[in-house]
């Protein structure tokens, strides 16, 4: 490709919307334009990052014995009504009707479909396992888009669904898309780290995030610096103290604390450290009628250290809230507490309600919480002593760096990261809600037990781009540059000989199956190198008429400071050896 038949379209600043780097540099470099909030135009320098992420998933995708198809991005809602994710799904679900009056949907996903279509062709477990896989758009009506191709609304990914006779084989399919995701991330050139994670709105028992690192990344990684285990924040474990309750040595005294409502606030009054405080946080559950209409909601009082926070998945997963909670209105805690949030705590309600702490907790002693009173709080609150014991002790809180591994192996650490792709272990969610079976060894019907597998290909670039840029622009990894090589000519139009040698060079290196682009447009040298290196080529080659008279080149690697002076006649070995490293 030579740069005067290409579109090249840099800008000196980004928009003042594009708040990551990866948003900036991406609009800065001409990859992405923006349509509407959270849609983008991929622009020919950006496709050609994208198409690259596609090639290398679809070549591990087709090595793991996977079938390619490409699913409607408008899915009749029928499907939808019969897995109930038509109502459950929520405002993501952007839902259309076409001139008939019937339903649809945009597809975020596409679990109905293709499990439709393993009922209706996979009709024997002669015909297993099958793996279906497809690189398609996809569409979730965000509520803030945000950070470019991070968190769009229209978006590609490549989703996956394996069909397996029972939960043994189905495994063995998980394990095959692990290893699959494991080559595919490695071929990236990217640092990642595959983590145990929630499986979320999707449903499931198993599931791993492959989380790209990144400082600015959304997400908590939780890992043992000397073990082989992670886990996103929402999944990790927090171990049971291994103290036991102290004794209670201190009265229960109201104690005075005007204006200060947080736990961080109270302590610096005190004199006394956060851990020694308990927050107090209250949730609903709402129970519904046949006709979904509530009659009935809960209230629930969950306790967690000062210092800690609650793990809103952890607490979901208590027994009464399987389907759902909110956090409660002003008007349920004044019932229950006749105060304002800020200083309530769990002794001397007006109604009672079930008392819920984390493991933490249940062993403190003479403990500080609110007094349900404005402008006081408890001090020297101990259990057995002052209150009942509590109803449930769970494990509700998230991790903190140097809490104890759940594998003890040593304490854990945290890090962020950008989630990038995500593997489920399904079961029969999806086909005993549709009634998608096949006929068993036994000649009797069976549900299949299913997977599902995504990797965000419009996020990776975003991700890459997070893990690796400096002051000038972007540094991309070789598999996913938009061009490998990047030849620049100093002055072709006044030197013949530069002219010449560049476009042997370039000719070189295209004849070896190297993607490379001559910059033929003529552009002074300090514009010509900022484009470049803002656009991230990962490799650059300088062919100037000083240097060609002095018997050689420049070549210099994105992450170079300084260029290296090598014969013209082996810059391209050179890059080769670089390229199959």
């Amino acid at each position: 490709m030579k740069a005067s038949q290409f579109l090249i379209s840099t800008l000196k600043e980004a928009p003042a919307d594009a708040e990551v780097a990866s948003h900036q540099l991406m609009m800065r470099a001409g990859m992405i334009k923006k349509l509407g909030a959270g849609i983008y135009t991929y622009m020919p320098m950006g496709l050609r990052v994208i198409r690259k992420v596609e090639a290398i998933v679809r070549e591990e995708m087709n090595r793991a014995a996977a079938i390619e198809l490409t699913m409607p991005v408008v899915q009749p809602a029928e499907l939808w009504q019969e897995t109930g994710r038509f109502e459950k799904m929520g405002p993501e679900l952007l839902r259309i009707r076409d001139r008939h009056d019937r339903d649809f949907v945009v597809q975020p996903t596409s679990e109905e479909v293709v499990t439709d279509i393993a009922r209706q062709e996979l009709r024997s477990y002669k015909q297993l396992p099958k793996n279906f896989y497809q690189i398609q758009t996809k569409f979730r009506d965000e509520r803030r888009p945000r950070f470019g191709l991070m968190r769009g609304r229209e978006f590609i990914m490549k989703d996956a669904y394996s069909f397996d006779r029972d939960a043994a084989s189905a495994q063995i399919s998980y394990q095959a898309m692990a290893q699959a995701y494991r080559r595919i991330f490695d071929r990236f050139g990217l640092r990642y780290r595959a983590v145990a994670a929630d499986s979320g709105a999707i449903g499931g028992d198993l599931s791993e995030e492959f989380q790209v690192i990144a400082a600015t990344g959304e997400d908590a990684i939780v890992y043992c610096p000397n073990s082989d285990y992670a886990a996103n924040m929402e999944k990790a474990q927090a171990l049971a103290p291994a103290q036991t309750r102290g004794a209670a040595t201190a009265p229960c005294a109201l104690t005075p604390t005007p204006g200060k409502s947080t736990c961080e606030d109270v302590a610096a009054l005190l004199g006394v450290p956060l851990s020694t405080t308990v927050k107090s946080l209250v949730l609903a559950t709402d129970e519904t009628n046949d006709k979904g209409e509530i009659v009935n909601s809960p209230i629930w009082l969950l306790l967690v250290r000062g210092d800690h926070d609650m793990n809103e998945v952890k607490a979901g997963k208590l027994p009464g809230f399987e389907k759902g909670f909110r956090f409660a209105t002003l008007a349920e805690i004044d019932a229950h507490f006749g105060c304002k949030p800020g200083y309530l705590g769990p002794l001397k309600l007006q109604k009672p309600l079930k008392v819920v702490v984390d493991r933490d907790v249940a062993v403190m002693s003479n403990w500080i919480c609110g007094a349900n009173q404005p402008d006081h709080h408890l001090t020297g609150v101990n259990w057995g002593r002052d209150l009942p014991e509590p109803d449930l002790v769970a494990d509700i809180r998230n991790v903190v760096e140097g809490d104890m591994s759940p594998d003890g192996k040593g304490p854990l650490a945290i890090e962020r990261g950008i989630e990038v792709g995500h593997i489920f272990y399904l079961g029969t969610k999806y086909s005993a809600a549709m009634n998608a079976t096949f006929l068993a060894e036994d000649g009797k019907p069976r549900h299949f037990e299913m997977g599902c597998y995504g990797i965000g290909i419009t996020r990776l670039p975003a991700a890459a781009i997070e893990q690796n840029h400096d002051a000038k622009g972007i540094i991309w990894p070789d598999a996913l540059a938009p061009f490998t090589v990047v030849v620049c000519p100093i002055g072709p139009d006044r030197s013949p000989e530069v002219k010449t040698a560049a476009e042997a060079l370039y000719a070189e290196l295209l004849q070896a199956g190297v993607d490379v682009i001559l910059d033929d447009r003529g552009e002074r040298p300090g514009a010509m190198f900022a484009d470049w290196e803002l656009i991230g080529v990962p490799h650059r080659v300088t062919v100037g008429d000083r240097g060609l008279k002095e018997g050689h080149v420049e070549y210099q690697h994105r992450r170079d400071a300084e260029p290296t002076k090598l014969a013209l006649a082996e810059v391209a070995g050179k890059i080769l050896a670089q390229l199959t490293r």
